[in-house]
């Protein structure tokens, strides 16, 4: 197997692991359950996926860096985004998806969270380069 196609299928895998993190931290109902829910986990894990589908697509070490400042200018673009409210926009966000993925309520406490994110999803992606490098296949 080529190192693309492993990279592929351990982002591949990891993927639904941030998804149930995520959402066990949208729907955990304890002490602190206010901040996980909204500005805390739940953002950085939001993050940290669209890090890994991005990295799926652009499976490439030197592309990491360009991936976490896209997608953090465009988690930062959303949340601006979430001061607009169209029609469209609001169908969007009447469904379930819709509201998890581009959310439905502009908060300033969501920008460090995605700085965060970007921060963990780095390491997260060159530790998966290094594992799934030359090295790793026996070359």
């Amino acid at each position: 197997m080529c190192q693309t196609t492993i990279r592929r299928l351990t982002v591949g895998g990891l993927i639904p692991l941030v998804i149930a993190l995520g959402l066990a931290c949208k729907y955990y109902r304890g002490m602190g359950s206010e901040f996980i829910n909204h500005y805390g986990p739940a953002s950085v894990a939001y993050v940290v996926l669209l890090m890994l589908v991005v990295f799926l697509v652009l499976p490439r070490e030197e592309w990491i860096g360009r991936i976490a400042i896209g997608v953090c200018l465009g988690t930062c673009l959303l949340e601006f985004l979430q001061l607009w409210h169209p029609p469209f926009l609001q169908a969007i966000r009447a469904t379930r998806v819709g509201q998890l993925a581009v959310g439905s309520t502009f908060s300033w406490w969501d920008f460090p969270a995605y700085f965060v994110g970007c921060l963990l999803g780095v390491p997260l992606l060159r530790g998966i380069c290094r594992y799934t490098g030359p090295r790793a296949q026996g070359s």
